[in-house]
Formats: structure tokens, C-alpha cells, sequence
């Protein structure tokens, strides 16, 4: 018979209709070429063609009477052996015709014909899944990322996509790994590699374990909370969808800035003398700017300073960004001379 359709989908041949959907929507989430690493493409577009043309017959019924009368040689090049009843109606025997431009067959039998068109398969994957026909995940491809701060759409905190009834496939639950990111690389941005290893299903019932480099795209102003997801990167088992990989964002400390929101908060330790006299501070901003700020004022303790638009970035306002707050600690002398003392009344004393 040539090509064995049936094993294919790993139906027997008594398959009803959603027998062949069922069979179909499985393997197709494992082979779509989209959904496997770059290694393996060549593999997957093989077998998801096979696994496309196999569905393509079997959902047909007149493909179908064909191919199981006369099996898949003789349906693609339309010459038939002999048989009482012929396909089509009639009792006539279907005979090779012609073979028309553009590389179908026909045949004839009692006046009717038969052309073997194979569908396209993302034309038959898109009826099963829509916008997802694309595939989406495969090298960092299709990826979305959930901002905590609103940026982009949010996520619904990882709750599982299992499915019951309707013969729809049941979803693994998602995946979530700490990302940890320092304050440098959420004010800046910055691209991340991660390698995974996972364990992935031909679909035979055969597993095996497969390691990947995914591309995280951390953007200038994301927050401790931001998930970052990768569609179906979890372990792939027969029958089962694999579950989203979701990488959240975390924030290590910092040796100089604490973040609060959008602000960056600063604590200054300065002498009593600099708070009376004044001085110029001088920060290294998280982008390897040097920042002056003058203190002319007097500064009493707990007084807080406030430097506009040198805070984090928005990632929801392009150019804008929070402020600079800082926070001064006075540092009193642990004594005094009484010369000092007196110096201090003098010059003092009028104007406390």
C-alpha cells in the first residue's frame, strides 16, 4: 500500500472523524516546524507535511475510499486496477485518463473523474488554530512578555490551561523560573541567554532531551514582577500540550540606589559642616553619567531632595523617567573643645 496514512496518525482504520481531529491536533502541537529548535527543522517540516497529507486523505471521503480500496500510489497517480463498482457511483471500472497540466491525475469511471489535490499544510493547521498557525515560541519566535507595570498585557498569574471535554488536549500547567536582573540592566535594558534542557516526544511514544538557548529581551524600566513567556518550552509528553516557560523578573540589590516604583532613592550620610556650608554631591548614575548636585540650602536631618527626571525609566512613556530621591542623614561631631564651643557660640548665636 505505500505510505501507511492510519499509523501516521496512530488511528485504526475504523477512525471516525474525530478520532482523525484528535489524532491530528496532537501531533500537529508537537511537529509544527515553529515549535521545534532550528536543529531539528528539517525533521519537523518532514513530518508535519506527513502528518498534514495523512489527515488531508483520511478526512476526505472520497480521498478516503480511494486510498483504502486502492492505497496511496494509485490515489496520487490516479491509475486503478480493475474493480467491479469503481469509485464515483456507476458500475463502470475507473481507468487512467490523462494527466493535466500541472502535475494532478485523473481518472474516469461511468463518466466521473477524480483529481488528487493535496491541501496546504498550514492551510489545514490554521483551520485547527488559527492565528496560532504561524507556530510561535520556536528560537524565542512568538514570545510575549507581561509587564508588571502595565506595558504590555497582563498575565493571569500562571493558572493552568487544562482542558476537559471535546476532545481538546490537556495543557500543562505553566513553568515560572527567577530571572534575576540588576538594577543596571532594568535601567539600560538588556538581552539575556538562557539554557534550557527539556524533554520532547516524536510523538511515537519515544522521548527525548533537547537543549536550548532562549533570547530574553529585558526592556529599559521593567519592574521585579515582569514575566516574560515562552509558549509550550515545557516538557512534551505524547498526548499532552507542553506548559508555558515564564521567566519573572527579579531585582538584585544595589550597592548606591534603591528603587521605590519609578525613583530611585539615595541615603546621604553628610557632616554637620557640609549641612550648614553646603557642598556639590557627586552620584554615578546607573548609565555611568556623574551627577552634580549642588546642596546650597541648609540641610536639616531627614530633609529629602528631589532631582526630576533622574529615576527609572517609564516603560510606558517613551524618554520620560521618575526622579532622584535623596535622603539626608546629618553626621554630628562625637565632641567638642571648649574652644570650639565657643567659637560655635560666637558665631551662632544670633542667627540660632
Amino acid at each position: 500500500m505505500g505510505v501507511d496514512y492510519y499509523n501516521i496518525l496512530k488511528v485504526n482504520r475504523n477512525a471516525s472523524d474525530e478520532d482523525l481531529k484528535k489524532a491530528y491536533k496532537r501531533l500537529a502541537m508537537i511537529w509544527h516546524p515553529d515549535k521545534n529548535p532550528t536543529s531539528k527543522r528539517s525533521e519537523a517540516e518532514a513530518k508535519f507535511k506527513q502528518i498534514s497529507e495523512a489527515y488531508d486523505v483520511l478526512s476526505d471521503s472520497q480521498k478516503r475510499q480511494i486510498y483504502d480500496l486502492y492505497g496511496e500510489e494509485a490515489l496520487k497517480s490516479g491509475q486503478f486496477p480493475p474493480r467491479g463498482g469503481g469509485v464515483g457511483g456507476g458500475g463502470g471500472q475507473p481507468h487512467f485518463a490523462h494527466r493535466p497540466p500541472g502535475g494532478h491525475h485523473q481518472f474516469n469511471g461511468s463518466g466521473a473523474s477524480f483529481t488528487f489535490n493535496p491541501r496546504d499544510a498550514e492551510d489545514i493547521y490554521a483551520e485547527f488554530f488559527g492565528s496560532e498557525s504561524n507556530g510561535g515560541g520556536g528560537g524565542g519566535r512568538g514570545r510575549r512578555a507581561y509587564g508588571g507595570d502595565g506595558f504590555f498585557k497582563a498575565s493571569n498569574g500562571g493558572a493552568s490551561a487544562s482542558h476537559g471535554g471535546g476532545g481538546e488536549l490537556r495543557k500543562e500547567a505553566p513553568v515560572e523560573n527567577a530571572l534575576p536582573c540588576s538594577l543596571e540592566e532594568l535601567y539600560r535594558g538588556a538581552k539575556k541567554k538562557m539554557k534550557i534542557s527539556r524533554t520532547i516526544s516524536d510523538g511515537f511514544s519515544k522521548i527525548r532531551t533537547v537543549e536550548e538557548i532562549l533570547t530574553i529581551e529585558i526592556r529599559p524600566g521593567w519592574k521585579k514582577g515582569t514575566k516574560i513567556t515562552f509558549p509550550e518550552k515545557g516538557n512534551q509528553e505524547p498526548g499532552v500540550i507542553p506548559a508555558d516557560l515564564i521567566f519573572v523578573v527579579d531585582e538584585k540589590p544595589h550597592a548606591v540606589y534603591k528603587r521605590d516604583g519609578n525613583d530611585l532613592v539615595v541615603d546621604q550620610e553628610i557632616t554637620l559642616l557640609e549641612a550648614l556650608t553646603g557642598k556639590n554631591l557627586e552620584l554615578t548614575t546607573l548609565d555611568g553619567r556623574n551627577l552634580v548636585i549642588p546642596l546650597n540650602e541648609i540641610i536639616k536631618p531627614g530633609l529629602e531632595k528631589v532631582v526630576p527626571n533622574e529615576g527609572m525609566p517609564i516603560s510606558r512613556e517613551h524618554g520620560r523617567k521618575g526622579n532622584l530621591r535623596i535622603k539626608f542623614d546629618v553626621k554630628y561631631p562625637s565632641r567638642l573643645t571648649a574652644d570650639q564651643k565657643s567659637d560655635l557660640r560666637r558665631v551662632l548665636g544670633g542667627v540660632l
